[in-house]
């Protein structure tokens, strides 16, 4: 695959692509003969791994350590897992700051559901079936 191919792949663009590889974000990419980059599987693979990384707040440092240590071999398994690792739990605080807005907002929509709700009752007691206003007593929330 090209570079425009894989960036329309991955809703990129092809300076994205170029900049990934540049910071070390990405393996070298293989070039043709005529010095265009050929991505491989592998290559889309790392693709992938970085928009996940980085759409979850992975820094492009990171990711750079990350790679640098891949492609220094499986002596930097540990390193690598220890990464994750670290990004791991700073996802689960995320996840449970959102789970604790969502939950707030929850609530929130339910009450206005109910107040909305009065709010319709409301009007219907004060207009009778011929559009005449009744003199019911309206309590404000």
């Amino acid at each position: 695959m090209n570079i425009s191919e894989v960036a329309t792949r991955y809703n990129l663009t092809p300076a994205t692509l170029r900049y990934y590889e540049k910071q070390g974000l990405l393996p070298p990419i293989t070039r043709n003969a005529s010095g265009r980059r050929v991505y491989t599987t592998a290559d889309l693979n790392w693709i992938e791994f970085i928009k996940c990384m980085r759409d979850s707040g992975l820094s492009i440092e990171s990711l750079a350590k990350y790679t640098d240590l891949y492609q220094k071999g499986d002596y930097t398994l540990k390193e690598r897992q220890d990464i994750l690792l670290i990004e791991y739990e700073k996802l689960l605080e995320k996840q449970q700051q959102i789970n604790t807005t969502v939950s707030k907002l929850e609530k929130k929509i339910k009450n206005y559901d109910k107040k909305i709700v009065q709010h319709q009752q409301q009007i219907v007691e004060k207009t009778d079936d011929r559009g005449v206003e009744n003199h019911v007593s309206l309590s404000k929330n």
